[in-house]
């Protein structure tokens, strides 16, 4: 009696199921890159704008409430807070929407990326495991890895190949 067949057919299955399962991920990996790339911009850049929309009054982005000066302020500490409010509020609309349209990606990758630096140094220093972590991890991965074909930045740069 062979007590040996038993466990080589079981390493077989596995062997094959690890082989499908390593395909299955090759074949995403070909045909999904780009929709992973867009996926990844879409969680971060819904966070920087919902918290910009809490800066201003209305749509007009650079009307920012009295709150935000105070906040900058007496709460952040920041350096010409008022200024600082200004160009937070813009950034929180501008940089999420070049980072979802993937028009100049890796701008609107470090310029968050920065913020998020900021943010968690002089703000927010215990959110590092709560919030910032995944913020950084999502925008340094776009700022290398690019926005993918499903973007703006991949249209232009074939129109610029063309000419």
């Amino acid at each position: 009696m062979n007590h040996a067949a038993p466990a080589l057919r079981q390493r077989g299955s596995v062997t094959r199921a690890l082989k499908l399962l390593y395909e299955a991920q090759a074949w995403l990996t070909r045909h999904a890159i780009d929709l992973a790339l867009l996926a990844l911009r879409l969680p971060v850049a819904v966070v920087f704008w919902r918290s910009g929309r809490t800066r201003v009054s209305g749509w007009n982005i650079f009307h920012i409430t009295d709150s935000q000066v105070y906040l900058f302020d007496q709460e952040f500490h920041m350096p010409l807070p008022e200024l600082m409010a200004h160009v937070t509020a813009v950034a929180e609309h501008v940089l999420p929407v070049l980072l979802v349209a993937g028009l100049f990606t890796p701008l609107a990758a470090l310029g968050m990326l920065t913020m998020t630096l900021v943010i968690q140094l002089f703000i927010f220093p215990n959110a590092w495991l709560t919030a910032h972590m995944f913020w950084a991890t999502i925008l340094f991965a776009v700022l290398v890895l690019g926005p993918g074909r499903l973007s703006l930045d991949f249209f232009v740069g074939g129109l610029l190949r063309r000419k």
